[in-house]
C-alpha cells in the first residue's frame, strides 16, 4: 500500500489569463523499487562516496572541483558557481498556463511525472471550474513551471476529482523513430487481410478486462523481501546507524485570488494580466522548498511487510515477526 500524499511539495498558484487559482502540489507517485545500501562487512557501517580524481586515484577537497562542459573530445568550457545561478530560470511559484490543447494530442512519450494538484486559501471553487471546464471541453493545459530552480513543461490534466501536474520531456529530449524500420500504417500498406484483422480482433477482445493495478506486482521485489523475512525470522540480522534526512521547509504564503477570476470573466477572454496590475501571489512568490522535485524518499525496507519484519528484529520477539507471505514464481 502506497504512503499518504497529504504532504506538501510545493505551494504556488495555477495561472491564466486574469485567474489565479492558490494550489498546493503533492506527490502522486513514490519509488518502490529495492534500496540496497552500501556497508562495510567488517563493521557493518554504512559506506559512502568520496570524490576521487581519476587520473591519480586521490581524493580531492570538494573546493577544488569546478564544473565544465565538454564542448568537444577532450576540450572543456569551465562555468562557475555564479554563473549557473545567474542563468537558473526565474522563480515564480505559479503554473503558468500558456495554452489549451485537447486531452489526447500529447503522444504518452512525453510525460514524465505526475503530480496531484489540491486547492488552498479558498481556491475550492475556482479550482473546481478549471477541473470541470477541461472535462467538458476536453482540453488540458499547457504550461510551464520551475520547480526547484529548474524550469519544466508541464500538462495540466483532470483525473477523478484531481487536477493532476505532469511534467513533460522537452521536445529535444524525445528520439525521433525515422532511423527505425518500422511497418507503414494502414492495414492495406502492409498487406493485411481482412481475415487477419478480424481475428487479431477477437484475440484482443477475449484478452480485453478492466485495468487494476492490483493484479499486477513486482516479482522480484517480492521475492527479496520474502527473503528479508525469513533471515529476520532466523535472527540473521545488523543493527545499523542511519543517518535521517532533514524535512523540506515550506513555501511562501500565495493569498487568495478569487476574485481575479471575476474580473476576467466580466471581462472578457484575455490572454494575459495586464502590465503594472500583477497579483500579489507573484510580487509575494520566494524560492521553492529544497527538494520540491526530488524522488519520495521511500525504500522497500519501507513497505509494509518489511516494517514489520525489522521491527520485529529490533524487539528480538519471533512473535512479532509477520505473516510469512505467499512464495510466487519468477515469469
Amino acid at each position: 500500500m502506497a504512503s499518504s500524499s497529504k504532504r506538501i511539495l510545493w505551494k504556488g498558484a495555477i495561472s491564466f489569463g486574469l485567474v489565479h487559482i492558490p494550489i498546493a502540489l503533492h506527490s502522486a507517485t513514490q519509488e518502490q523499487g529495492l534500496d540496497f545500501d552500501w556497508l562495510d562487512k567488517r563493521t557493518m557501517d554504512p559506506v559512502g562516496y568520496k570524490r576521487i580524481n581519476k587520473k591519480t586515484g586521490k581524493e580531492i577537497a570538494a573546493e577544488n572541483i569546478v564544473k565544465g562542459i565538454e564542448y568537444e573530445d577532450g576540450n572543456y568550457v569551465i562555468i562557475s558557481a555564479e554563473e549557473i545561478a545567474a542563468a537558473y530560470p526565474k522563480t515564480t511559484q505559479t503554473i503558468e498556463i500558456e495554452s489549451f490543447v485537447p486531452a489526447g494530442s500529447i503522444p504518452f512519450v512525453y510525460l514524465e511525472r505526475p503530480y496531484y494538484v489540491s486547492p488552498i486559501n479558498k481556491g475550492a471553487k475556482v479550482y473546481a471550474l478549471l477541473r470541470e471546464v477541461l472535462i467538458k471541453t476536453g482540453k488540458v493545459g499547457l504550461a510551464k513551471v520551475v520547480i526547484q530552480t529548474k524550469q519544466h513543461l508541464a500538462v495540466l490534466i483532470p483525473s477523478g476529482p484531481a487536477l493532476v501536474l505532469n511534467l513533460l520531456r522537452w521536445g529535444d529530449e524525445i528520439r525521433p523513430w525515422d532511423e527505425l524500420d518500422l511497418p507503414e500504417q494502414g492495414s492495406k500498406a502492409t498487406g493485411l487481410t481482412q481475415k487477419e484483422i478480424k481475428m487479431g480482433e477477437q484475440l484482443v477482445n477475449d484478452m480485453s478486462g478492466e485495468w487494476n493495478p492490483e493484479e499486477f506486482i513486482d516479482l522480484f521485489k517480492e521475492q527479496i523481501l520474502q527473503l528479508v523475512e525469513e533471515k529476520v525470522k532466523a535472527g540473521e540480522t545488523e543493527s545499523v546507524t542511519q543517518i535521517e534526512a532533514a524535512e523540506p521547509g515550506e513555501s511562501a504564503k500565495i493569498y487568495d485570488l478569487t476574485e481575479m477570476l471575476q474580473r476576467s470573466l466580466a471581462g472578457g477572454r484575455a490572454s494575459k494580466a495586464p502590465t503594472g496590475d500583477a497579483p500579489a501571489a507573484k510580487k509575494s512568490a520566494s524560492k521553492p522548498a529544497p527538494g520540491a522535485a526530488a524522488k519520495p524518499a521511500v525504500k522497500a525496507t519501507k513497505a509494509a511487510k518489511s516494517t514489520k519484519a525489522t521491527q520485529a528484529a529490533a524487539s528480538k520477539t519471533p512473535k512479532a515477526t509477520p505473516k510469512r507471505p505467499t512464495a510466487r514464481k519468477s515469469g
